[in-house]
């Protein structure tokens, strides 16, 4: 175990011409370069990427788990929105729930928080539809990975132990994820044949390998034996989807994301709310700002909390809650002098673990991909002999029959994982970003946006700067607030009202991990930066 984790950078911008990966992981990022350097564009790079961080850092992600992702095609200068996010078993309702005796509320890494894992559609559909190269060239360098052993990073190695200490002990088979009974110390090698089978298969079958071959039965018994319902026919139904994305603007740029059943619509409903006031020439980590942020936050969350749910079930008024004419009404809430004490849920009409990726390549294709097990190693369950975790992505219905995300059969539930794209007014490229980590996902976004455009600081110093992170979204909820937040600006929210909580060290791992890669449209050079509060860094293709 590390005793202690230190989030310090003095990374400077990374600059490219050819081509960019950022990730969390050094050889994860290579893996993608590796592809650009093939031929390969910035879809085909991004699921080498996802693939390899499934290797190299399984604390946080995984084809047991989801992904989503924006991809914007230079060409047409359009942002696709690609959903791989599974659904509940047929099987799972609510009586089935209240009947196993959990009407109270779902154990975290119990078989029926395991919705169907939309990760490999998701990756095999955005190399179909965007990619160039075959499926099996893609994903060889974290084959290579997973068979030839790769030294396991510090801050993943300290992950690894807590989900050894949470999960993978008691789940079953996580011993496959383990070495002697504990979890990879931090330079040790680590080898994953079971995962390199998996990658392998799906190479050579598609994704009807991972659906209804051998690795689907697996899933199925390791589930059923769990006490879980998932069947074969559950696995072999699913399906990715390809969405409109939806979008706002703040300060002249359009600001993308996936549309519900993912958070995307927090980060923009906040960035709505915030446009309105002037931040340049204002302290960056002064009082008057981060109470701002928050408190739009609050908001956002407050609404998306009600809102993001299954399209398919509970279509959310999309256009009435992105409006500006709406968000002026959400703002009068805020009092700039105190922390507001009641936020009561719009009405428009009459806790955290996950990857996030970026890659540009050499003609201005960019893929903003993020993937996830949901809490670290998911439920820790792995199926016998293939070498990953099945997700807990169903602790995010609720149990509630009257609210839109309740759980229901072949239902997908309110999911926190987000990419992020930013188009300028001619439409071209001018940023691929996101932030892991929960819920903090959209309250990372929005911070380092404002970074890059209220104060036109580069990628990496944007992601450098402390944060802060609502804990939870009601009102009077905890604010927390990063190492390098002054005193006296901690000082006077807390005189405002906002319940304030210090954090430091590993902790800090709560205001997540991001990756941003800006493209300047006249040079077509990239900038990158890649978060300190991971392993990661952003690669050029020299």
């Amino acid at each position: 175990m590390i005793d202690e984790l230190r989030f310090e950078s003095r990374r400077s911008v990374v600059y490219a011409t050819r081509g960019m990966v950022a990730s969390s992981q050094p050889l994860a990022s290579q893996a993608g370069i590796d592809i650009l350097a093939l031929g390969g564009n910035a879809a085909d790079a991004a699921v080498a990427t996802a693939a390899a961080l499934n290797v190299t850092e399984p604390t946080s992600t995984g084809i047991g788990g989801d992904c989503f992702a924006l991809f914007f095609e230079a060409k047409s200068r359009q942002v696709s929105a690609l959903n791989g996010s599974g659904r509940s078993p047929a099987g799972l309702t609510l009586e089935r729930i209240e009947a196993d005796g959990f009407a109270g509320g779902l154990p975290a890494f119990h078989a029926h928080t395991v919705t169907v894992p939309g990760a490999c559609a998701g990756w095999a559909d955005l190399v179909k539809r965007h990619g160039s190269l075959p499926l099996p060239v893609v994903l060889a360098p974290a084959i290579q990975l997973a068979e030839n052993g790769f030294a396991v990073s510090p801050i993943t190695a300290y992950f690894w132990q807590r989900g050894v200490e949470r999960q993978l002990q008691s789940a079953p088979g996580g011993t496959e994820l383990m070495i002697h009974g504990r979890a990879p110390r931090p330079g040790e090698l680590f080898h994953n044949p079971g995962l390199a089978r998996t990658f392998r298969a799906i190479g050579q079958g598609g994704t009807q390998a991972f659906y209804q071959g051998e690795i689907a039965a697996a899933i199925v018994e390791a589930l059923q034996a769990a006490g879980g319902t998932m069947t074969l026919d559950d696995l072999a139904m699913h399906r990715s989807s390809w969405d409109e994305p939806i979008s706002t603007t703040y300060r002249g740029l359009q600001v993308w994301e996936a549309p519900p059943n993912g958070q995307g619509l927090t980060a923009l409903l906040a960035l709505n709310i915030l446009e309105a006031f002037e931040f340049q020439g204002t302290e960056s980590l002064g009082w008057q700002r981060l109470h701002l942020i928050a408190e739009a936050l609050r908001i956002a969350f407050t609404d998306a909390h009600w809102f993001v749910a299954d399209p398919e079930f509970s279509p959310a008024p999309l256009n009435v809650l992105l409006s500006k004419e709406y968000a002026e009404r959400r703002r009068q809430l805020i009092d700039p002098r105190h922390a507001t004490t009641e936020q009561p849920v719009g009405v428009p009409a009459p806790h955290s673990d996950t990857v996030y990726l970026s890659v540009v390549d050499g003609d201005g294709n960019a893929c903003s991909f993020i993937n996830s097990n949901y809490m670290g190693f998911g439920t820790g369950i792995v199926p016998s002999g293939w070498g990953f975790t099945l997700q807990n992505r169903g602790l995010g219905f609720s149990l509630d029959p009257g609210h839109p995300n309740a759980l229901a059969p072949a239902k997908r539930p309110y999911h926190t994982i987000i990419p992020g794209m930013v188009t300028r007014e001619d439409d071209s490229l001018y940023a691929s970003f996101g932030v892991m980590g929960g819920y903090m996902q959209p309250q990372g976004q929005v911070q380092v946006l404002m970074g890059l455009i209220d104060d036109g600081l580069d990628p990496q110093a944007a992601l450098d700067r402390p944060r802060i992170c609502l804990t939870e979204a009601s009102a009077g909820s905890p604010l927390a607030l990063e190492a390098g937040v002054p005193p006296e600006t901690a000082q006077k929210l807390s005189a405002m009202g906002h319940q304030i909580e210090l954090i430091a060290g590993q902790q800090r791992a709560l205001f997540g991990r991001g990756q941003v890669i800006l493209r300047d449209p006249d040079s077509a050079v990239l900038a990158g930066g890649s978060d300190p509060r991971a392993d990661g860094a952003a690669f050029p293709l020299a």
